[in-house]
């Protein structure tokens, strides 16, 4: 310790050892004299140490450089930039899952070559990948200048991250760096719904069993959005398209852009922005904005009855009839003609019945009032027991494409279709 200044001899004295009347060690007080070449050598230790924390700091900084122009030039090969996060401040450490970079997934589809996409729609084209590790991934690439992918990405993160089934799905992580904003998902060999039944060929690939397995599967992952999950989501959007399958043909939920989460009591919501896809839209929403899990049964219903059937909902069209899709479908229920509504692939399959009940089940989900429409529960207990017996078919139920004399466009009923 300093203890102070030696006029005399010029030096600074410090304490190195005291005694107290009541210590029994043999030491005494001693001082010791440091001359200003002692002083001197501190100031060349600290300004040698100083020099070499600078010296490692700026080996890091170029480091980091290096790797930062690796990765920009990596960007560059894809032809997309990088540019400062102007993503509303949102922090891709704050969530809970995987975080890739974007040179991994570059790198993972090739920077995302034409032959490695395997999809698009709504701005959002979709690239087979292949991890280092060799796990195959789907990477859905959400455009900014659309002003959906931010919302989509924050949308998809929140919901199918905290979401756990077979039925769904899964988001394995995702990418917010700059104005790219991606998702990876696990990837699905087979593809989408769609292109197995409303193909010619592809479709007899799909037997009644095979097809009713993935109606069960629909539903399941359904009715745990609605019931037993930890939120309660409506999906908004379920359509053929956005139902893949994996290399068992096992049905799994995707895309929850439009997802919304219900809380509390709430039943029922409106917005003034309808989004979707019409042909699948209740009718109370593609009018009115509102939207509930009975929104979501009505999609399941015109899926089902597409998958029963062959056919396509929106753009339907019968040179012997004016009615869509639904429309027929009403049209031959009252008739009592409903095997001519089955796919002709299915023409020697032994289980009519059963097909037969799925298409009664597809009417009472694709009412017209939502009231009318059982809930998912239900519809999974009809189409498991066969027995829908105690759900009666509404006679208001009826839809038509009827001309608009106005503007030449169609309509089901009250819901406007675009041709």
């Amino acid at each position: 310790m300093k203890f102070g200044w030696d006029l005399r001899r010029g030096l600074n004295r410090y304490l190195t050892a005291w005694k107290s009347p009541d210590d029994p060690s043999p030491s005494d007080f001693t001082f010791e004299h440091a001359n200003e070449g002692h002083k001197k050598g501190g100031v060349v230790v600290a300004v040698t140490v100083s020099l070499a924390v600078a010296a490692v700091s700026g080996i890091l900084i170029l480091g980091w450089c290096y790797r930062m122009k690796s990765h920009i030039n990596v960007q560059e090969k894809s032809d997309f930039s990088i540019k400062p996060d102007q993503n509303s401040g949102m922090q891709v450490d704050d969530m809970d899952l995987p975080v890739y970079e974007v040179s991994t997934i570059a790198k993972a589809t090739s920077n995302f070559t034409i032959k490695n996409k395997i999809g698009e729609g709504g701005f959002r084209p979709v690239y087979w990948g292949i991890l280092a590790d060799g796990l195959e991934i789907a990477v859905k690439r959400l455009s900014t200048s659309s002003g959906q992918g931010l919302t989509e990405f924050k949308n998809e993160v929140k919901l199918i991250a905290k979401l756990q089934h077979r039925n769904l799905v899964k988001l394995l992580g995702c990418c917010l760096e700059g104005e790219e904003i991606m998702l990876v998902y696990e990837y699905m060999p087979n593809g989408s719904l769609d292109s197995f039944i409303f193909d010619q060929q592809r479709s007899k690939l799909l037997d009644w069993s095979k097809r009713f397995h993935i109606i069960s599967g629909i539903a399941k992952g359904l009715l745990y959005l609605h019931q037993d999950s930890r939120l309660r989501i409506i999906h908004r959007d379920l359509k053929a398209s956005n139902v893949l399958l994996d290399n068992g043909l096992n049905p799994k939920i995707s895309d929850f852009g439009l997802a919304r989460i219900f809380g509390g009591d709430q039943n029922e919501g409106n917005t003034k922005r309808i989004v979707g896809t019409y042909g699948y839209m209740a009718p109370e929403y593609a009018t009115d904005g509102l939207f509930s899990a009975k929104s979501d049964v009505f999609s399941f219903g015109v899926l089902l009855l597409e998958i029963i059937s062959g056919k396509r909902s929106r753009g339907y069209y019968n040179q012997n009839h004016s009615h869509n899709l639904i429309g027929y479908a009403w049209k031959l229920w009252k008739e009592g003609r409903l095997l001519e509504l089955i796919d002709k692939s299915l023409e020697d399959t032994c289980f009519v019945s059963q097909i037969l009940h799925c298409i009664h089940v597809s009417l009472l989900c694709v009412q017209q009032h939502p009231e009318d429409r059982p809930g998912m529960s239900r519809v999974l207990l009809m189409l498991v027991s066969e027995k829908s017996d105690s759900y009666a078919i509404s006679e208001k139920s009826d839809f038509s494409i009827k001309p608009d004399q106005n503007s030449g466009m169609q309509k089901w009923c009250s819901v406007i279709l675009c041709s």
